[in-house]
């Protein structure tokens, strides 16, 4: 049993100290990835700001499954005698605060956008919709809106002034582009950011990369749901009167997806009236994907002598440190 708790101490203390030092590490670089990933496709981009994003953690956690825990199991005997020092301590309870603070932001933005949501729908009546992302429900108010909430059982919600503000074929492009956001899983990704557990949380950077990401997740819906000009100018139009007939919108729980929400919406517009977006080139795919190929094998053939750095740098912290 103490063998266990000394190897989960440690794996803790690899997890908040890889944590710390990605965290700052994509702090310092938010700058120029954003200008860099500014010039690529908005699906890209917005994958690549969600990466950045993520990756604290996720690296943490995938180090620490990956390589501290075949290390420690292979290569740390059985009878032992070292010690809990305070300072693997202290970092432990200092990744279980960071784990513990991430399920505590989820959780709360998924209690909001369940509220909400039943706040809502207990005034909407269900109605039909072609081409609809979920189950649709229809809510009588001034202000325009139709957005996606939820992220297990999503539902779309719409209101009457905006069936009425809306052509057909402007419905159908704009339910086009709520499709886009369910199809891409923009509100799990909202979640995944709320509730991922990393330092980078404290620091306006997150609050960048999470703005940056939301719009150039409305880019890429835009550039699914509008393939060609027509469509294109159909859902510019329908942008165009949710916005001028929205003065005061609903306000949105953080797991949704409007049609019309943020400060983005010219700039949505004016993309929608340029031509449409290329993806990456041919180039771009094989450049991409060589770095894949280099980085998978360099993991390969480093991955025993990292296991054998892993547990001598673990020893030296456990004896060196108080």
């Amino acid at each position: 049993m103490t063998y266990l708790l000394y190897g989960i101490t440690l794996a803790f203390t690899w997890f908040l100290a890889l944590n710390v030092a990605l965290s700052l590490g994509v702090a310092a670089t938010v700058g120029p990835v954003s200008q860099w990933v500014a010039a690529l496709p908005s699906s890209v981009r917005a994958n690549t700001l969600l990466a950045l994003r993520l990756l604290p953690a996720i690296l943490s956690l995938v180090f620490v499954i990956a390589v501290f825990v075949p290390s420690f199991v292979a290569l740390e005997p059985r009878a032992f005698d070292e010690a809990f020092g305070m300072t693997t301590t202290a970092f432990a309870i200092g990744s279980c605060v960071l784990v513990a603070a991430g399920l505590w932001r989820g959780s709360i933005a998924l209690r909001q956008a369940a509220v909400r949501s039943r706040r809502w729908l207990a005034h909407a009546r269900p109605v039909a919709l072609d081409g609809a992302a979920a189950p649709a429900f229809c809510l009588d108010a001034g202000a325009p809106a139709m957005t996606l909430v939820g992220v297990l059982r999503p539902r779309l919600l719409v209101t009457q002034s905006l069936l009425d503000a809306l052509t057909p074929d402007e419905l159908r492009a704009a339910l086009a582009h709520e499709v886009a956001h369910s199809t891409a899983l923009d509100n799990f990704k909202r979640l995944a950011m709320r509730a991922v557990p990393d330092a980078l949380s404290v620091c306006p950077a997150s609050r960048r990369l999470e703005y940056e990401w939301m719009q150039a997740a409305e880019y890429a819906a835009d550039a699914r749901a509008a393939r060609d000009a027509r469509t294109r100018l159909t859902l510019a139009s329908a942008l165009v009167k949710v916005a001028q007939r929205a003065p005061s919108p609903l306000a949105m729980p953080a797991l949704s997806s409007p049609l019309v929400g943020g400060d983005g919406i010219a700039s949505r517009i004016a993309r929608l009236l340029e031509a449409p977006e290329r993806g990456l080139s041919a180039g771009a795919r094989i450049a991409a994907a060589l770095v894949v190929v280099c980085t998978a094998a360099g993991i390969l053939v480093g991955y025993h002598p990292l296991l054998s750095s892993v547990h001598q740098i673990s020893e030296i912290v456990v004896h060196v440190l108080p």
